[in-house]
């Protein structure tokens, strides 16, 4: 346990058990312009539960380390926040993160709350992350407060929120990402918004926090419509030690294809599809026509799709694996049509991958897993639930 929070022992064991779950509580601050909904265990509206969650973790911290009230000013950088399940910025979280920053110096006084900048880690003693859970009909927030230094979380707080008024259409950039946005730094911001306090943070995610600035840069410049500065930050972010990340090649997949560069969006998606074969974690959203095994007939979003099957196969020949093609669905029908329907397309995708390469039809199998393995799981066959109707590449011994 650090020395330098010594109540953290007593934190853990009096304070951590009443929040987990969705346990909302009444907090009464001083000098707070505004009332923290009341304690309840039944789930409350977006806004309410996002109010509760904050609140009890500020004053968490104030009322059992005093940290923040022993010094002045104190900053804390606000990584944006994520959809637990798909590693997505949505809708939601972005009203989440606006919350935040709006909520707590008006509440708190003493704190200061910084973008998610390299700047800011530079100035901020504190790192708050946060996640968006989906539970059955409801959504779980759960926020942690971590020392940047230590590396330790000093609060946690959870909060439970009905799913109406919950928007998860996913920003621009995962909207428009041709593979699953998610890797071990993803994983550990996501265990680190569930980390209880006195723990420490992930540390896959604390070491590359400052690459992390670089991509959030990037990714904001990407959801402005503003490609080709995108594409420069995107860029410096896979320069640095800690910028080789699935995030970062698709960031540059994406710029390059929205400025017309052919040539290198090819280039770069075989990089990518290279990496997840490396990391055993290609999942690539392919859009087909309902209940079939055609694709959407828009151009505008398959025309890229010859060119990912062509890069798929090129790269698994070159590194001589064997893959199991696996293919998913969203929840909508019954289980039996959904297993039927994800195999049908898994073998289409196998026979894609075999006309660009003859030795990969020796060398994949098919699979269907219909929804057993949803990630978002709405059923709402749109943008929110698109990482369901995915196809996954697994790597697998040959000759199994």
């Amino acid at each position: 346990m650090s020395s330098r929070f010594p109540f953290l022992s007593q934190l853990a064991s009096t304070t951590l058990p009443r929040l987990f779950f969705g346990a909302v509580f009444a907090i009464a601050i001083a000098g707070c312009s505004t009332t923290t909904p009341v304690a309840s265990n039944e789930p409350l509206q977006f806004d309410q539960a996002i109010a509760a969650a904050t609140d009890s973790l500020f004053q968490q911290s104030q009322d059992a380390m005093g940290f923040m009230a022993r010094r002045s000013k104190q900053a804390v950088a606000l990584d944006p926040t994520l959809d637990a399940a798909s590693g997505q910025q949505t809708a939601a979280t972005q009203q989440l993160d606006r919350t935040i920053t709006e909520r707590v110096p008006r509440n708190f006084e003493q704190i200061e709350v910084l973008p998610f900048q390299a700047a800011s880690l530079a100035k901020a003693q504190y790192l708050l992350v946060g996640t968006l859970v989906r539970v059955q009909n409801t959504y779980r927030i759960d926020l942690a407060l971590v020392d940047i230094k230590g590396g330790v979380v000093v609060a946690h707080s959870s909060a439970v929120a009905r799913k109406e008024g919950v928007d998860m259409s996913p920003l621009p950039y995962y909207r428009d990402s041709p593979v699953l946005i998610k890797d071990k730094v993803t994983d550990g911001y996501v265990l680190t918004s569930a980390t209880p306090a006195g723990q420490k943070a992930d540390a896959t995610y604390m070491e590359r926090i400052a690459t992390a600035t670089v991509i959030n840069d990037a990714t904001t410049l990407y959801n402005a419509a503003r490609y080709r500065e995108a594409l420069g930050q995107y860029r410096s972010a896979l320069a640095t030690p800690a910028g080789d990340q699935i995030r970062v090649l698709t960031g540059i997949y994406l710029s390059v294809s929205k400025l017309g560069m052919t040539t290198e969006a090819e280039e770069t998606f075989g990089r990518l599809v290279a990496y997840g074969i490396a990391t055993n974690q290609l999942g690539v959203k392919f859009l087909f026509n309902p209940g079939s095994t055609e694709f959407w007939a828009d151009p505008k979003l398959t025309g890229a799709y010859a060119m990912w099957l062509r890069q798929i196969a090129r790269q698994a020949s070159r590194t001589k694996v064997c893959m199991d093609v696996v293919g998913h669905t969203s929840k909508t029908g019954t289980e039996d049509a959904n297993e039927t329907l994800s195999l049908r397309r898994a073998a289409f995708i196998k026979q894609r991958l075999g006309a660009d390469s003859a030795d990969m039809v020796k060398r994949t199998r098919a699979i269907g897993m219909g929804s057993k393995q949803n990630i978002v799981g709405s059923g709402t066959d749109d943008v929110v639930d698109a990482p369901d109707r995915r196809v996954e590449f697994s790597i697998v011994e040959c000759g199994k």
